[in-house]
């Protein structure tokens, strides 16, 4: 009884001990986890509202293009080539880029064999009306001696068939002379229109033949842009509408749509539309033969628009902050086309009478919190 009673106590006090131990360690994990748990919970800051401005959309009618690209032509040109031939060109008058008036003085071909020519011409007038007059008073006395003795039938006959011959070749020496003079003022190279000398292939000393080229001349000095505009807009365009094109230089030129070409280009599927351009703007800014972008009016059209600072470009994509009740925002994707002064074409995305963010939003995110400037 006494063993019994010496070890049980013993074993009590061992359970007790572990359970205690147990206990003790539970207690310090579970104090441990909560220590941890609150090192681990991050502090969140408050980010400070933004002040800021708002806008609603406005329409306005806006004018409606279709951009386009194409090159800088002569409006006509006129090709001025030598009419005589045989001859040397003596003197060139003009370089390339001069203004000419209609009739000026371009070039000269040597004019001394159709002066020789022109002379002999007029020389054989004046043999020819003096054969005539012989002929004539000899014609004259024939159908005076009509129905006389004084002169015989057939020699009456004779002298009136002289005079007729005399006056054919009085006539014949007279066209003669006309064509010599003709052949002379063509040795005198004159403009037929006014217009700018595009190109000058004459040269002083060369031996010019008849057709040869001299100079070309852009008639009135009027360019012409002609653009190339897909097929499916064309029917959207008319004779007469305006037109404005980009010189390489940045200096905007105005234009009107003279003509719209009835083809199409199967390989590009596009389709040229004619635009005259002001004569002043020839030479400087434009210049034939320039590759040029510009824009044609289609009218004008209602447009949603928003001031361009409301809008974000990010990404690219455009968006802006809507405002929300409560003063958060909202980022929304949005749709952009034409651009006028300080204002964009919103096109998707947002409604007529939405409330957006028009002025630091480059610094707002997506739910941020704003307040409205007083």
């Amino acid at each position: 009884m006494h063993a019994l009673d010496n070890t049980h106590p013993r074993r009590l006090s061992g359970i007790h001990r572990l359970g205690l131990g147990l206990a003790l360690v539970f207690g310090l994990g579970g104090q441990a986890g909560w220590l941890q748990a609150d090192d681990d919970a991050p502090a969140r800051p408050t980010k400070p509202a933004l002040t800021v401005t708002t806008t609603r959309p406005e329409i306005r009618d806006w004018p409606r293009t279709i951009a386009a690209t194409g090159n800088i032509a002569a409006w006509r040109e006129v090709v001025v080539g030598a009419e005589i031939g045989g001859d040397r060109l003596v003197e060139v008058l003009v370089e390339i880029g001069d203004r000419v008036e209609r009739g000026q003085l371009l070039a000269r071909i040597d004019s001394d064999s159709v002066t020789a020519a022109f002379q002999q011409a007029r020389a054989a007038v004046a043999e020819a009306e003096a054969l005539l007059a012989e002929a004539r008073a000899d014609a004259d006395r024939a159908r005076e001696s009509r129905g006389t003795a004084a002169l015989s039938a057939q020699q009456a006959d004779q002298y009136l068939s002289a005079e007729r011959t005399a006056l054919a070749r009085l006539d014949a020496a007279r066209a003669r002379v006309r064509s010599e003079e003709l052949r002379l003022s063509r040795t005198s190279v004159l403009a037929p229109v006014a217009g700018i000398v595009a190109s000058l292939s004459a040269t002083q000393g060369s031996l010019v033949q008849p057709g040869d080229e001299l100079l070309r001349l852009i008639r009135d000095s009027r360019l012409e842009w002609r653009a190339e505009v897909p097929a499916t807009e064309l029917a959207r365009l008319q004779p007469g509408g305006p037109a404005r094109i980009l010189a390489p230089d940045g200096t905007p030129v105005n234009g009107q749509i003279r003509r719209v070409a009835p083809t199409i280009d199967a390989r590009t599927l596009t389709g040229l539309v004619y635009v005259d351009l002001p004569a002043e703007a020839t030479g400087r800014p434009l210049r034939a033969g320039m590759f040029v972008r510009g824009e044609l009016d289609l009218g004008e059209s209602p447009a949603l628009t928003l001031p361009q600072s409301a809008v974000l470009a990010r990404e690219g994509f455009a968006y802006v902050f809507r405002l929300e009740p409560g003063g958060t925002v909202i980022q929304t994707k949005v749709g952009v086309d034409r651009r006028l002064g300080d204002r964009v074409e919103i096109t998707a995305g947002l409604e007529a009478t939405a409330e957006v963010v028009d002025s630091g939003v480059g610094f707002l995110a997506d739910g941020d919190l704003v307040r409205l400037a007083e």
